[in-house]
């Protein structure tokens, strides 16, 4: 059963009712849906459809094309020598159908552009000079190599240039689609419950399905990573070998990015990762970005060249804190719970949980209608103008001039401002505002689990913004 994706979905039925031939690129990270949104909208039926080998030859991969054209009934005949005799057989195939749209569906389409084949070349000529002058032919495309798919099909400075007519991103599940998901397969976990399995792996469905009924979270996640046959054990070198070639320098700044959790200037990952700083490394990271696995962030009113990259994926967090130890106790989780060491990675895959769940909080605080940009700041300590140094993950700017500082904190009760967590938020606030200079009214903001409890300290926070406003 197809979960959300609604905007998607609607958008790929209207392509079948329009009297024009489409283009679709679709592109998000492994695991995230793309081939089930697909498959499931249709109904399984398609003129043609095929996904690419992962490891193939130029070879393999043509055997591959002309079995799949078998299989959708098509007379191959003599073997094509190359990907234009191959997309020549495919035309042969839509014309031979009676169907009143021709949906073709070729899947990872970048592990079919080996070295030297022409994939694009044919790609264009298929297109280009042939499918977009009928009206009748719904051309799908889709890739886990997010980065080759934005570069070669949707960004491409040659024959496919602005050719597509429509482009997907299918993106992680938010917390409220994994509640759905979780109850459509009969799940009863609470919310709690739900929030710390999306802290181990995000929204990513295909990580949703290895949920066990009658099993706590604890061990369901025993199950899926530290069991001696957990169907997971080896996900993080699948996961970057099946969308980047040549993985090594990516997993470096990756690992890098995991030694910090406030991030790190692009001057840091090089030192820290120990690479060339070259445009080979710009493109590296734009790609890294683009699939999802960090993000950049220019601080407030902080110029472009102090650009701070910070890693977001919750799964690969998770690798760097707890797998890449490679623990041998099949129970490993279920008896770190409330260790100081798991306390801490909450605190932070709960500050990223937060900064994606952005729009919501913004639904809580009534100002989902108000032009808003999200921020982080920080600043180091300077005793000349009595600055502390402060971090600022989440910076809610709004037109109506008003900046909401928001504090991210996970606790497993609600959460008690002690005079600490007030000192440190005052002194954020005085941080921001001498450092910047900013007229704006400054809201602290608590984000938290299940509530604050109000005592002497808590009117520091002008607003509280819940677990449940998360969902």
């Amino acid at each position: 059963m197809l979960i959300g994706r609604e905007k998607e979905r609607k958008l790929l039925e209207d392509i079948m009712r329009d009297e024009m031939s489409h283009f679709v690129a679709i592109y998000g990270r492994r695991r995230i849906g793309k081939t089930f949104l697909v498959r499931e909208t249709f109904d399984y039926r398609f003129t043609f459809q095929h996904a690419g080998l992962s490891q193939g030859s130029l070879r393999d991969q043509l055997f591959a094309f002309e079995s799949s054209l078998r299989d959708c009934g098509a007379e191959t005949g003599k073997k094509a020598k190359n990907w234009l005799e191959a997309f020549e057989k495919l035309k042969e195939l839509i014309r031979a159908s009676s169907e009143k749209k021709k949906v073709i569906f070729i899947d990872e389409l970048s592990w079919m552009d080996t070295p030297r084949s022409d994939l694009l070349v044919a790609l264009e000529n298929f297109w280009n000079g042939w499918a977009s002058a009928r009206k009748d032919v719904v051309l799908i495309v889709s890739a886990s190599a997010t980065s080759w798919m934005l570069s070669n099909v949707i960004h491409n400075k040659g024959g496919l240039y602005n050719r597509i007519t429509e482009r997907l991103h299918i993106e992680e599940f938010s917390l409220g689609e994994c509640e759905i998901f979780a109850r459509e397969n009969g799940f009863s976990f609470n919310r709690t419950q739900l929030l710390q399995y999306y802290m181990v792996f995000g929204g990513v469905p295909y990580y949703w399905t290895f949920l066990k009924k009658g099993f706590s979270i604890a061990q369901n996640i025993d199950m899926a990573l530290f069991d001696p046959e957990a169907p997971l054990k080896n996900e993080f070198k699948y996961l970057y070998a099946s969308i980047f070639r040549r993985p090594d320098d990516y997993i470096k700044i990756i690992e890098a990015l995991s030694k910090k959790k406030a991030g790190m200037t692009r001057e840091e990952i090089i030192e820290k990762a120990k690479l060339v700083n070259s445009g080979d490394l710009t493109k590296k990271m734009e790609e890294l970005e683009s699939c999802g696995f960090m993000r950049k962030y220019n601080a407030f009113g902080m110029k472009k060249k102090n650009s701070v990259f910070q890693l977001v994926d919750f799964y690969t967090l998770f690798y760097y804190e707890f797998l890449i130890k490679e623990p041998t106790d099949p129970h490993f989780w279920s008896n770190q719970i409330n260790t100081p060491t798991v306390n801490a990675w909450q605190g932070l895959s709960f500050e990223r949980i937060c900064m994606k769940h952005a729009e919501r909080i913004k639904q809580k605080l009534g100002i989902s209608g108000v032009y808003t940009e999200m921020n982080s700041w920080y600043c180091k300590p300077d005793r000349e103008k009595g600055v502390k140094g402060s971090q600022i993950d989440l910076l809610i700017v709004r037109k109506d001039q008003v900046i909401n500082l928001c504090e991210m904190k996970y606790s497993a009760t609600d959460y008690t401002v002690d005079d600490q967590t007030e000192q440190n938020v005052r002194n954020k606030v005085n941080d921001f505002i001498k450092e910047t200079g900013t007229k704006y009214a400054i809201f602290p903001t608590l984000i938290t689990t299940l509530g604050m409890v109000r005592n002497s300290h808590s009117d520091v926070f002008q607003s509280v913004v819940t677990l449940n406003d998360l969902f």
